[in-house]
């Protein structure tokens, strides 16, 4: 018996499972961000119970009661907690007898100190709630406006903190006078707090002003980002390299820097408490991975991973990483200045968008040989910041506040590990086509003075634009349709079905008025997960306008179909935004685009008419939160295309990059 990765690793049955009030509370490590897992996986547990979901209730992800399942990402989730809870449903079975009247109380009975590894599973039951459309758990309290957010707690004693950042990335603070009340400092760290948030942030102005800086770093050209990339010392990855010959055809592809833009900045709430055996940090915090953050501030605190405690509470959602983690040691570190009660700290728009970890801008040439209407060989190199620089990679901590300290426990620089191949900026870096030998190299730009890490789909999004915006340049230059060319280089059925039913309902080869245009964008995401063709219809006159988005994937075993498909619709709407809007603006010295004027995401009234189709199979489940970002920026730039005649190749693709392609040809 093959026993799942993350039994092994957490083997108590306490550690997952408890009977309270007759209802079982099942304890996962993995997060509810507003993208429905919780209930997903409460379907999965519920049939590995053999209960109704109404008799299995989801617990938040807390570092000393449940289990350690690392950072919610990947599009993981099912992947990884699937086969978990399922073994755990067959133990709580073989042990607790038949699923009858007595049932539950039998399942409260058991020791929950019992090894899960120890003991064998009865045979699943069939499924029942698994590929059904249940009631999402976390909706009712959302629509209807009850507390559920971290910034809703209001605890006994509850002190409001605020931080106030350097003016410009690498600045130090020189002075700041002692008559701010409430004032906290530790090195450049400084803040605030308050019995009421409106005090909170009156004194957070009057330290704006008590407060002196010095130096700073120098900021790329944001208008030669590709240049910049280019430049330097890098770290090299290859991925692969079969021998490519000279390519007949090239071109590059570049994206800007992104920021996550949350409706809500983060947040995050600690209390200190100094008792006999040293001081207990109890903290709340949205971050997607609990345990990693925990760790972290004890590192930076210098504490024991067991005098710090983290639980998860929902907030501002994201699919990254965001400054949910720096926003728990800022109330950490305040709440260390005033023992005993809890502080909560809110940021603002202004550092939400030029504080938390930016995606990094990237660049890619790509080339191919294309000989009797068929792709002989590829290269693909991509230029890039990392994209992974959460609480512990690489042994740092990885949190902002820790390099401001007088003590100072820096940052790590935003870097992929040279030997993960294929991860973070080579993501989706390997065409899934048969496009005879190739050669892939990323190179990773060592220096950089803005902070990067995991953003919606890592590299992949950039990786799919350019390779199927290339595609579509070599399907032109053949002289065939781009849909036909592309089946002609797959072998893959399931990547085939996918690209012919979203070319069915999506309208493919249908007329359209003047100034519209249709295109088409693929990919399996991470080259193993889900399968997600899109076809965009965009009107291009004044400036980029999407109009339609039709997106069919084939997730195998969709757990939860109405939340895969909110998945692919969500992750095409922000993959819009990001494409025609989205590009974070910055001066030699500073971010520029601190509030939604000078960042502008996609207004509601912008957004596209988007319809989700899923594909059924009953293959493994894989997750679709990060499968339609790429090929929904690639559809969108082939459309353009389709439109005007004009390939635009840089994003985001607003009408300043559509004249400055119109006047390069």
């Amino acid at each position: 018996m093959t026993l799942p990765p993350h039994v092994v690793a957490n083997p108590r049955l306490g550690t997952w499972l408890h009977v309270a009030d007759g209802v079982l509370h099942v304890q996962v490590g993995k997060v509810e961000l507003g993208q429905g897992i919780l209930t997903a996986l409460q379907q999965l547990a519920a049939d590995a119970l053999g209960v109704p979901v109404g008799d299995v209730r989801m617990v938040a992800a807390h570092t000393t009661h449940g289990p350690d399942q690392g950072v919610t990402a990947g599009s993981l989730s099912v992947l990884q907690s699937g086969p978990a809870l399922r073994h755990l449903g067959g133990v709580v079975r073989a042990l607790a007898g038949p699923v009858d009247e007595g049932y539950v109380a039998r399942v409260a009975a058991l020791d929950p100190a019992t090894d899960l590894t120890a003991v064998t599973p009865a045979p699943p039951l069939p499924a029942r709630a698994v590929g059904c459309d249940v009631p999402r758990a976390d909706l009712p309290d959302k629509v209807l406006g009850r507390p559920r957010y971290l910034t809703d707690l209001r605890p006994d004693g509850l002190l409001h903190g605020r931080v106030l950042r350097p003016p410009r990335p690498g600045a130090r603070l020189a002075s700041v006078s002692d008559w701010v009340p409430g004032l906290v400092r530790d090195g450049s760290f400084v803040g605030v707090v308050a019995d009421r948030e409106a005090d909170a942030d009156r004194a957070l102005e009057s330290l704006r002003r008590a407060c002196t800086w010095e130096g700073g770093s120098a900021l790329p050209d944001e208008d030669h980002l590709p240049d910049w990339l280019r430049a330097g010392e890098h770290e090299v990855v290859e991925v692969l390299d079969e021998g490519a010959g000279a390519p007949t055809h090239a071109a590059s592809y570049s994206k800007p820097f992104l920021v996550h833009a949350s409706i809500a900045p983060s947040a995050g709430m600690a209390r200190w408490d100094d008792a006999a055996a040293g001081p207990l940090l109890r903290v709340w915090s949205h971050s997607q991975a609990v345990h990693a953050l925990r760790d972290a501030l004890a590192t930076t605190l210098g504490l024991t991973a067991e005098q710090v405690e983290v639980q998860h509470v929902e907030h501002a959602g994201c699919y990254g990483h965001n400054a949910a983690d720096d926003a728990a040691l800022d109330a950490a570190l305040l709440a260390r200045a005033h023992p005993g009660r809890p502080v909560l700290v809110r940021w603002s728009r202004g550092d939400e968008l030029t504080w938390a970890p930016l995606s990094p801008a990237m660049t890619a040439t790509l080339g191919a040989t294309v000989e009797g209407g068929r792709i002989t060989s590829w290269s693909h190199e991509t230029w890039s910041l990392g994209h992974s620089a959460r609480p512990g990679y690489r042994g740092a901590p990885g949190l902002l506040a820790g390099a401001h300290l007088a003590d100072p426990v820096p940052l790590p620089p935003s870097t992929d590990p040279p030997a993960a191949a294929g991860h973070g900026s080579m993501r989706n870096g390997v065409p899934t086509y048969d496009v005879g030998t190739r050669r892939v190299v990323g190179r990773r730009k060592v220096d950089s003075p803005l902070r990067t890490s995991a953003m919606r789909a890592l590299g992949a999004y950039l990786n799919v634009f350019a390779i199927e915006s290339f595609l579509d340049e070599l399907a032109l230059e053949a002289g065939a349709d781009p849909l036909d060319f592309r089946l002609a280089h797959l072998a893959d059925e399931r990547a085939r079905h996918v690209l012919r039913e979203a070319a069915r309902l999506g309208g493919w080869g249908e007329a359209l008025p003047e100034g519209h245009g249709r295109g088409l964008g693929f990919a399996r995401y991470k080259d193993r997960g889900a399968y997600c063709a899109v076809v965009a219809q965009v009107e291009a006159e004044a400036d980029v306008r999407v109009r339609r988005l039709t997106v069919v994937a084939d997730v195998g075993l969709a757990v939860a179909p109405e939340g895969a498909r909110n998945q692919l619709e969500g992750g095409a709407v922000q993959a819009t935004s990001w494409t025609v809007r989205e590009r974070v603006r910055f001066d030699r010295t500073r971010i520029t685009s601190d509030d939604w004027e000078s960042y502008p995401i996609l207004r509601f009234a912008e957004t596209p008419e988007v319809a989700a189709h899923l594909v059924g199979t009953d293959a493994p489940s894989v997750g679709a939160g990060e499968a339609a970002q790429g090929p929904t920026a690639a559809a969108i730039a082939n459309a353009v295309h389709d439109a005007l005649g004009v390939r635009v190749r840089d994003l985001p693709l607003d009408a300043a990059a559509v004249v400055r392609a119109i006047e390069s040809t």
